[in-house]
């Protein structure tokens, strides 16, 4: 039996300990990337395959005849036709929780960075402002405390849960917003919420519920002051909608850390210039060492028990 690793280099392994996966299959072909023409030759007698957003459709995995299982590099498959593999007797596997403390790091670091208007400050810094204030400081651009304001969260598993026992820690108020469709006693219908939180942070998955949850009518919803973070999927958001609404002084300000694709173009609508008070990352909270080096880990694990006959992390 050997391994495929379809798209090694998202997870730039030059800084990780890659001896887990190899202890569980000797034998592996790792490429960095794989473009959509090169997938079936290179699941060509593959036994195990890994990947993390190489899309493997049913006429894909209907031409890997070897092929046993598929590790998904991450918790969602939505790239992996499940129905195809469930019909041709393909496991599949993904990883569970690797990521929490980077993504909630990450969160609390755009945060942060907008309640304090880091950027502003910053900027104003490497442009001599500060050097010619005329006093010992300079407070050009009004800032506020994480503490007393009201974090809504949608989006409640895991992470969701880490966010908000961090955000209590700093004297935040935490309200939950309901999941699409249902009515739960200890959550609040996202209308409501909308216009009451300081901050919203976004942890749901993408599904067809959740695409364009946040659109121009919730933009709207909320109040002057409030920010708006994204670091789940970037379709949960009209990304033309909040570029509008950033414009107009709808909301206070956005950070996102995701697209509705990656890499964006370059005339993507939240990539243009002239929107104020938005930090884009490079879909990085994910992406700590520690976070990588588990996410590795946690494959292997997948791998050896699979081996062993046993289920782990299943999904087909």
């Amino acid at each position: 039996m050997h391994g495929v690793f379809l798209d090694s280099g998202s997870l730039f392994p030059a800084d990780l300990d890659l001896d887990p996966l190899t202890r569980a299959l000797p034998d592996w072909r790792l490429h960095d990337r794989t473009a959509p023409i090169e997938v079936v030759d290179r699941l060509e007698s593959a036994s195990i395959v890994v990947v993390n957003k190489v899309r493997l459709d049913r006429a894909t995995l209907a031409n890997a005849p070897d092929l046993k299982l598929i590790c998904a590099a991450a918790t969602g498959t939505d790239n992996i036709d499940l129905a195809a593999a469930r019909e041709l007797g393909i496991a599949v596997a993904n990883a569970r929780g690797y990521a929490t403390p980077s993504v909630a790091q990450h969160v609390f670091l755009l945060m942060f960075a907008l309640l304090g208007r880091f950027t502003d400050y910053n900027g104003a810094v490497r442009e001599g402002r500060w050097q010619k204030a005329g006093q010992f400081c300079l407070l050009a651009y009004p800032f506020t405390e994480a503490a007393g304001k009201i974090l809504g969260i949608v989006g409640y598993g895991a992470l969701g849960r880490r966010v908000a026992e961090i955000a209590r820690v700093f004297g935040m108020r935490v309200m939950i917003a309901e999941r699409p469709g249902a009515t739960e006693a200890d959550r609040m219908p996202l209308e409501q919420l909308l216009d009451q939180v300081d901050v919203l942070s976004l942890h749901c998955p993408l599904t067809d519920a959740t695409r364009g949850l946040i659109g121009w009518p919730e933009l709207t919803r909320m109040r002057a002051e409030a920010y708006l973070i994204n670091t789940a999927r970037g379709g949960i958001v009209d990304e033309q909608a909040l570029a509008d609404a950033l414009r107009q002084g709808q909301i206070a300000g956005a950070a996102v850390d995701v697209l509705s694709s990656g890499p964006p173009s370059a005339d993507h609508p939240l990539l243009a210039t002239d929107i104020p008070n938005l930090i884009v990352t490079p879909h990085i909270a994910w992406g700590s060492r520690e976070s990588r080096q588990r996410l590795v880990n946690d494959i292997a694990d997948n791998i050896t028990a699979f081996l062993a006959g046993e289920q782990r992390n299943r999904v087909v």
